[in-house]
């Protein structure tokens, strides 16, 4: 029998997304935190911010999936990820939980997928009637 993993789960515009929490080292609120904006970067870099002395940079996921953008609000989190020693933010509209998900829950991706955010998605998981696109934090970090 193949064990759990557990997902972050959160929103971006209407769609819930999933990415493992063995990538997630915490998720922070927006209020209160300084995004520094750096000239030059990519439309998906919002900027950096300081958390604890240590510099990271945040991708905007909407702009990162061509979504339009939503005014920040009180919703809005910052989830730190750690992946092959880069600590980045994603900024979120929301983060709803922490769930566990059976390996046999998930599903590859449908071929008939093809938009410009399907390069990013790694599985589709069903849970509890509702349905998560899983995201690849690797393509998302390095790629695209």
């Amino acid at each position: 029998m193949e064990s759990i993993e557990q997902y972050i789960i959160f929103a971006v515009g209407k769609e819930e997304y999933a990415i493992s929490i063995s990538v997630v080292k915490e998720v922070i609120r927006l209020k209160g935190v300084n995004i520094a904006g750096v000239p030059n970067t990519r439309d998906h870099i919002l900027g950096i911010i300081n958390l604890r002395g240590e510099v990271i940079p945040i991708i905007d996921l909407r702009i990162k999936f061509n979504m339009t953008q939503r005014e920040l609000d009180g919703d809005h989190r910052i989830i730190i990820v750690n992946f092959r020693d880069k600590v980045i933010g994603l900024l979120v509209d929301s983060v709803a939980e922490v769930s566990g998900i059976e390996p046999s829950d998930i599903t590859k991706t449908p071929d008939e997928i093809t938009d410009s955010r399907s390069r990013y998605i790694s599985g589709i998981a069903k849970y509890e009637n509702r349905v998560f696109i899983i995201l690849d934090i690797g393509i998302i970090i390095g790629g695209g």
